[in-house]
Parts: C-alpha cells; structure tokens; sequence
C-alpha cells in the first residue's frame, strides 16, 4: 500500500492547482491524512448550469480534483505521476448556495492502480449529493 508523502501538505496542494481549473473553480483542499483527502467548494453562479442547477460536472470536478491530489500524495516511491484512466459519478441531490463537501477514501493503492471513492455532499446540512469513484494509472519513469 502507498504511504502518505510527508512533502505534501493542503498548503501545497492548495499552491498547485490555482492556475488550473482546480483555482478557477474555488476547490480548497481542507484536511489530508493516511488514505484520504478532504475538500469544499464554494457554491457561485460559474457551478450552475443554464437550467440553475448545479452542473454535475462541477461536482464531477471537485471529487476528480480531490482523488486526483490525494493519489499524487500517495504516490509509490519513485513514481512519476498519474491519470484517471476511469471514473463514475451518481448524482443525488443539489444545492443552489452554500458550500459542497468531498471526503475521498483509497478503496485499493496498488504499485500500477489506485481506486478512490469520494462522497460529496451539502457542507452545511451533511446530505450526500453524489457518489463517486475513480481509477488512477501510475505512471513510472521510462
């Protein structure tokens, strides 16, 4: 199993994605330990689609983006990075303002593939808007 990198702090993982769409999007990684990440995003009118519901890929983005990071902290020693090569989302409920909540958990951190479920769900009230899990390759130096 894959360890937590002690070089990687949510300081850092905050730092990196303000450029990309992680930033644009306002995520905020909140709390990392062993086998797990968890995130927020402020709910704005950029998360809506036209119909004035949450987009479901903004919620898609935000547990992406939070098993995404927390593969890349859990990396195997000498790896280099990683992709998504699959991810399944179900979405139950939305949200019109506030905030949204993603807590991600390692289901299997493996040499060549990690599998990350990830919960989001309305911040304030704790009621699950959609379920989520994704499959990371490990990618090694060549």
């Amino acid at each position: 199993m894959s360890k937590l990198h002690e070089d990687f702090s949510i300081a850092r993982l905050n730092a990196m994605g303000q450029e990309y769409l992680p930033g644009t999007l306002g995520l905020e990684m909140t709390e990392l330990a062993q086998g797990t990440l968890k995130s927020r995003m402020p709910v704005k009118k950029l998360h809506f689609a036209p119909n004035e519901f949450l987009h479901a890929a903004s919620i898609v983005a935000l547990a992406d983006t939070t098993c995404g990071y927390a593969t890349m902290a859990h990396l195997p020693a000498g790896a280099q990075s990683f992709t998504t090569i699959e991810l399944k989302s179900n979405h139950l409920g939305t949200v019109r303002e506030g905030s949204i909540a993603c807590h991600a958990t390692a289901q299997h951190m493996g040499r060549n593939t990690h599998v990350w479920d990830a919960v989001i769900t309305d911040e304030a009230t704790g009621r699950k808007l959609a379920l989520f899990r994704c499959t990371q390759m490990i990618l090694w130096p060549k």
